[in-house]
C-alpha cells in the first residue's frame, strides 16, 4: 500500500489546517484564562469582563469560527494519529498528543453544562452560578476544571513552542516568552482560587444561593437529565471514534505488513519496515537516533538525508516530493539526492545517510544545506591576536589564565556580534571572525573595520579594569583583515561541528595579523578591504606583500592606531 502524491499533499494540508484551527482555539483559551484571572479582583469584575468575552465568542461568527475550529482540530488530530505509521516519537510530541486527546474528555462535560444548557434551556452560565457549582455544590467538578485548564494550556504552549522555535526572534526572546506562558496559567489559577474563596464566603450569607439560582434560571431535574444525556452521548461517541482510529491503525498495519522495505544506514544497520513508513519513522522504530526538531512535520530540515545512488536506489527512483517538502528543500538549497526523512516514504529498498547529527537542536535547524555541503562566498575575514600572552600566562596561576581568557573571549565575542559578524573560532588567545556572509563583501568590510575599532577599545577597557590585579602593563593586540572568496561550511565531527571558512583569503588575513608584529602596528588591511569599505587610507603607510601562490603582490596599509580610522 503506497502513499500517493495526493495523500502526501494532503499531509501538508492537514498540518496547515491544524495550525490555523489551533491558533483560533489558543486565542479563545487566552481570552478565557484572562477572564479567570480577574477573579483576583472579584466575581463582579469577572462578570463584567465576561460581557466582552461573550460578545467576542457567542455571536454568530464567533460561534461558527470557534466550534468549526474545535471540530476540525479534533478530526485532524484523529487523522494524524491514524496516518502515523509508528507511535515512537519524542517525549514532547507524545505529551502533546496525549494531552490533546484527553482535553475533549474533560471539555465535553463543561460544554454540556454551560453552552448547551444556555442554548437549549436558557440557563445563564454566569461566573457566580458556575463558581457555586464548582466550589460549593460539587467540588469534584471544580477539580476537573482545574485539570482541564492545566492540560489545555500545556497543550497550547507545546504547540506554540514547537511551531515558533525555529524563528530567530523567538529563540532570542524565549526566556521572556516562557515567563508569559507561566504567568498566564498562574494568574488564571490564582483568579479561580480567589473566586472560590469569595463564593464559599458568599454562600454562607442568607439568601445569596437562592438569588444566584433565580437570576441564572438554574435547571430543574428534567433539564439536568437532558444535560447529562447529551454529555454522555458526546463523551461515549468521542471514545468510540478514538477507539475506531486505533482499530483502523491495526487493520492497516495487518494489510501493509505483507510488503516491506529495507532501509540501510551508514553504520551498516538495516531496518525492515512495512511499505508506507517514512524514513524517520523507520529510524524511530529501530531506535536509531535521528534529528527532527519539528517532530517530523516537515516544518524544518533537520531530519534530511542523502539517498545513496545505485541501481533502483537513486533520487530518480523515489516518490517525488510534495509541494511542502519541495519548498523546504529549495529554501535550504538542498542538492539532488537530499530529502526530508519525515516526508520520504520509499517504495523500494534504499540506503540513506542523515545529514545532521542526531543531537542537532533548533539552532542547527536554521543552518542551510549549503552550509553542510559547503558554499563559495565573498566575505571579509578578520584575525586578531593578543601580544605577549605567552609571557603573561607563564607568570599567572592556571585559574587566573582561564578567568582572563574567558573575559577576553566574552568581550571580543560581544564586539563581533554587535558589529554583525560571526565568531568563527577562538584558538588560544586568537580570534577569527567572518563578516558579510548575508549582506555581501562591501558591508562585510565595513563591519570588520567597525569590529576592529571595538575590539581595540574593549581590550583597553579590560586593561584598565584588570591593571594591578592580573596585568602589569596594558594589553596590546594585532588585527589583520582581508576580503575575497572562501568556502564556508559546517566542519568537524559530532558536537565539534561548527561553521568555518577555508581558502586563500583566510590564510592571507592570518598572515596580515602576524605581520602587525613586524610593522609594529595594531591593524593591517588590504587595499581591497579599504576600497570596498569606502575608507580613505592614503595617509597610512603602504606596502606590497608577496604571497605564495599569487603572481601579483597584495597592497596593504599598516595602521599604527586603529582609532585613527
Amino acid at each position: 500500500m503506497n502513499d500517493s502524491p495526493g495523500l502526501r499533499r494532503g499531509a501538508g494540508w492537514v498540518h496547515r489546517h491544524r495550525l490555523v484551527t489551533g491558533l483560533i482555539l489558543a486565542a479563545f483559551l487566552v481570552t478565557h484564562l484572562a477572564n479567570h484571572a480577574l477573579g483576583l479582583v472579584s466575581l463582579v469584575a469577572m462578570e463584567a469582563a465576561r460581557i466582552w468575552f461573550l460578545a467576542l465568542w457567542r455571536n454568530a461568527l464567533g460561534t461558527v469560527l470557534l466550534y468549526s475550529a474545535l471540530t476540525v482540530h479534533v478530526a485532524l488530530a484523529f487523522w494524524s494519529l491514524y496516518s502515523r505509521r509508528s507511535l515512537r516519537m519524542p517525549i514532547w510530541q507524545a505529551f502533546q498528543i496525549i494531552f490533546g486527546l484527553t482535553i475533549p474528555l474533560f471539555l465535553i462535560s463543561h460544554l454540556a453544562g454551560t453552552r448547551f444548557a444556555y442554548e437549549w434551556f436558557g440557563i445563564i452560565d454566569s461566573y457566580a452560578r458556575v463558581s457555586l457549582l464548582f466550589w460549593v455544590t460539587n467540588p469534584a467538578i471544580g477539580a476537573k476544571q482545574v485539570v482541564l485548564l492545566l492540560i489545555a494550556w500545556t497543550h497550547a504552549c507545546i504547540g506554540l513552542h514547537y511551531w515558533l522555535r525555529l524563528k530567530k526572534w523567538y529563540v532570542r526572546g524565549f526566556p521572556l516568552i516562557l515567563s508569559l506562558y507561566l504567568i498566564v496559567a498562574v494568574l488564571a489559577l490564582a483568579g479561580l482560587g480567589q473566586s472560590a474563596r469569595e463564593t464559599i464566603r458568599l454562600s454562607e450569607e442568607i439568601g445569596w444561593v437562592e438569588e444566584v439560582k433565580i437570576a441564572t434560571q438554574a435547571p430543574g431535574r428534567a433539564e439536568l437529565v437532558q444535560i447529562v444525556r447529551v454529555r454522555d452521548a458526546f463523551w461515549y461517541g468521542y471514545v468510540f471514534l478514538l477507539a475506531l482510529v486505533f482499530l483502523a491503525r491495526a487493520v492497516r498495519g495487518a494489510l501493509v505488513s505483507r510488503r516491506t522495505v529495507c532501509i540501510t544506514y551508514p553504520d551498516g544497520r538495516s531496518v525492515l519496515v512495512p511499505a508506507g513508513f517514512s524514513v524517520l519513522e523507520a529510524s524511530r522504530r529501530a531506535r536509531i537516533p535521528h534529528a527532527a526538531v519539528c517532530g517530523g512535520r516537515g516544518r524544518c530540515s533537520t531530519c534530511r538525508v542523502r539517498v545513496s545512488n545505485g541501481p533502483g536506489n537513486g533520487p530518480g527512483d523515489l516518490p517525488p516530493p510534495a509541494p511542502e517538502e519541495q519548498s523546504v528543500l529549495e529554501r535550504i538549497g538542498a542538492p539532488p539526492g537530499v530529502r526530508l526523512a519525515c516526508q520520504l516514504r520509499p517504495v523500494h529498498d534504499l540506503s540513506v545517510t542523515p545529514v545532521l547529527p542526531p543531537e542537532t537542536g533548533a539552532i542547527g535547524a536554521l543552518a542551510d544545506e549549503a552550509d553542510s555541503a559547503g558554499r563559495e562566498v565573498e566575505i571579509a575575514v578578520l584575525f586578531a591576536d593578543l601580544r605577549g600572552f605567552t609571557r603573561l600566562s607563564e607568570k599567572k596561576l592556571p585559574y587566573d589564565v582561564v578567568f582572563f581568557l574567558n573575559r577576553y573571549f566574552e568581550v571580543m565575542g560581544g564586539v563581533i556580534d554587535r558589529a554583525g559578524g560571526v565568531v568563527n573560532q577562538f584558538t588560544g588567545d586568537g580570534v577569527m571572525a567572518l563578516f558579510g556572509m548575508e549582506d555581501g563583501p562591501e558591508a562585510g568590510c565595513r563591519k570588520a573595520l567597525d569590529a576592529a575599532r571595538g575590539m581595540v577599545a574593549g581590550l583597553a577597557g579590560m586593561s584598565q579594569s584588570l591593571q594591578g590585579e592580573l596585568l602589569e602593563e596594558p594589553l596590546r593586540m594585532g588585527i589583520g583583515i582581508h576580503c575575497g572568496r572562501v568556502v564556508v561550511g559546517r566542519m568537524g565531527r559530532g558536537v565539534a561541528m561548527y561553521l568555518t571558512a577555508v581558502g586563500d583569503t583566510v590564510h592571507v588575513a592570518s598572515r596580515f595579523q602576524d605581520l602587525t608584529k613586524e610593522y609594529a602596528c595594531q591593524l593591517i588591511v588590504s587595499a581591497e578591504v579599504a576600497e570596498r569599505a569606502g575608507l580613505d587610507v592614503s595617509r597610512f603607510p603602504m606596502h606590497e606583500l608577496t604571497v605564495r601562490n599569487r603572481t601579483e603582490p597584495i597592497v596593504i596599509r599598516t595602521i599604527e592606531d586603529v582609532g585613527d580610522i
